[in-house]
């Protein structure tokens, strides 16, 4: 059972799924800075919305942190990578928010073509202002949408649907990739000057702080009416409102600010903004999709799974072909530490063989290395973490495919300092399969607690190990024998039900006949 600390919101249905799953959930809102410190120490996961920031202090502090969920999009409030280098995952919930988000987008949008928000306040005080609020229609005008991400996209098919003309701006997104979304790719120089609108879909980076700034609203389309919904601070805010008071922008509408909430700011005092207190995300649709997508992230990285939306792991989501060999790359990274028993100079290489071989292959590179220190690190070892311990001991990863396999449909073969293992998945129920070992044939299950036995080939062996062990009090449950293709030596893979004691691996050591003992365990 880990704890979980939830410092915002949440859903009721992520926190009974972490319930059900047998985590204490510890929820403990509206925590200072200082509170935060003083308690983050006994969690072993964290839950936060955008209030709560993980820093590099409240990182330090969680000596005994595995993950960090962020039930939302953004990461600008999480040390990302702190986190990485401490080894702590952090999750996110990339897909709970985003249609929520776009419609917010189309909302203001609308209400700054209508002037919605200032005709409602002109009628509450008594004015009928028909002729003052007269506002103009999205049909054929031109949409400038910064950022064509999930919620860029989701904006850009709304608007076509409104008969707008469709530009974009995002140094990430290929031509072909915008024009199948009906957008032609500009400058930002370009867009803001050919745009009547223009709606902001970027994460909060150093290169996207202050972004729209003074220099990019001077270049503006006179009258340009700019809708941010993303991430404050992406729009230099005094430099908006010089240039709303001037009348180069004709207005804003702002879900987001620098600093929230924006009690001192300038845009509160213009007639020519409509503001709303950051509700990108806050239907009840969104809120139970946060919550629950973001619980079943928690709960897969406590587990020590592969986790879909692990923001500072170094590999591509697994495909539903390579997902179900994670487990088994795992267990053949540990197998081989055994064998090895040290980090290999020459380096491991890793091969993918058979129908894996077309699918991108880095999760299982990092689930090897995974298995590979998880009996030799004194910190937990993660998919977020593998890599560095990989580059700070030295070992260099050679990853290879082919289509080609040898009699299996598919492989995974690591090798190095003279040692090999393989293994598979057999059968319908993808059951995993220990196959070669330092290239003899073998076919066993792994299991918690194993031996491997190199052998002079000659009668008896098999006995005396049998002999040995069952002195000890240990127990063979599977076992498997293949010869080496020389003939000369043999290789026992032995499942046992408890591990083998020093006193019992030192007398197998030392009889004649037996060439190499490894002892592995989980």
């Amino acid at each position: 059972m880990a704890r979980i600390l939830v410092t915002e919101e949440l859903a009721q249905s992520g926190i009974s799924a972490m319930q059900q799953a047998g985590h204490e959930v510890d929820i403990r809102l509206g925590l200072s800075p200082s509170e935060l410190l003083d308690v983050i120490p006994q969690a072993n996961a964290v839950i936060i919305r955008s209030a709560t920031k993980i820093t590099a202090d409240v990182l330090a502090a969680g000596t005994n942190l595995i993950v960090v969920g962020r039930a939302g999009i953004g990461l600008d409030n999480v040390d990302v990578a702190e986190a990485t280098k401490r080894g702590v995952m952090v999750v996110n919930a990339p897909e709970s928010n985003i249609i929520s988000a776009a419609e917010q987008a189309m909302a203001l949008l609308l209400a700054q073509a209508r002037n919605l928000a200032q005709a409602h306040s002109g009628l509450v005080a008594g004015k009928w202002e028909r002729s003052k609020w007269t506002g103009i229609e999205l049909y054929g005008k031109t949409l400038g949408i910064i950022g064509l991400g999930r919620v860029g996209a989701l904006v850009a098919s709304r608007a076509a649907a409104f008969g707008m003309n469709l530009i974009g701006y995002d140094p990430y997104i290929s031509s072909d990739r915008a024009r199948q979304m009906g957008v032609e790719m500009k400058s930002l120089e370009e867009l803001v000057s050919e745009s009547d609108f223009v709606t902001i879909h970027l994460p909060k980076t150093p290169e996207t702080l202050g972004l729209i700034n003074k220099d990019i609203l001077a270049k503006a389309k006179k009258g340009l009416r700019i809708i941010n919904t993303a991430r404050g601070g992406i729009i230099d805010e005094d430099a908006l409102v010089e240039a709303i008071q001037s009348g180069q922008i004709g207005g804003a509408g702002l879900d987001v600010f620098a600093t929230e909430p924006p009690t001192n700011s300038a845009l509160l005092q213009l007639s020519q903004v409509t503001v709303t207190p950051h509700l990108g995300a806050s239907t009840t649709e969104a809120q139970d999709k946060a919550g629950t997508t973001i619980a079943e992230q928690v709960i897969l990285a406590l587990a020590g799974d592969f986790v879909p939306f692990a923001v500072n792991v170094s590999a591509a989501e697994a495909s539903e072909t390579v997902r179900p060999f994670l487990p088994l790359a795992e267990r053949l990274g540990c197998v081989f530490a055994s064998l090895v028993e040290a980090v290999p100079t020459e380096g491991m290489e890793i091969e993918c063989e058979g129908t894996l071989a077309g699918y991108n292959t880095e999760i299982l590179t990092l689930a090897t290395l995974k298995g590979f220190f998880s009996n030799s690190s004194e910190e937990p070892v993660s998919y977020v973490n593998a890599p560095q311990l990989a580059k700070e001991r030295g070992l260099e990863i050679k990853e290879s495919k082919t289509s080609a396999t040898r009699d299996y449909v598919n492989l995974i073969t690591i090798r190095g300092g003279g040692h090999s293992v393989s293994g598979t998945l057999a059968g319908v129920r993808a059951e995993q399969r220990i196959v070669m070992v330092d290239e003899h044939l073998v076919e066993v299950p792994p299991a918690e607690n194993m031996l491997i036995v190199r052998n002079d080939d000659r009668p008896g062996m098999i006995g005396i190990v049998g002999t040995t062990l069952g002195k000890s009090g240990v127990s063979i449950s599977n076992m498997a024998v293949g010869r080496s293709p020389q003939g000369k030596t043999a290789l026992m893979v032995l499942s046992i039900d408890r591990a083998v004691d020093e006193d019992a691996l030192k007398q197998l050591s030392e009889t004649p006949g037996i060439l190499e003992v490894h002892r592995i365990f989980s």
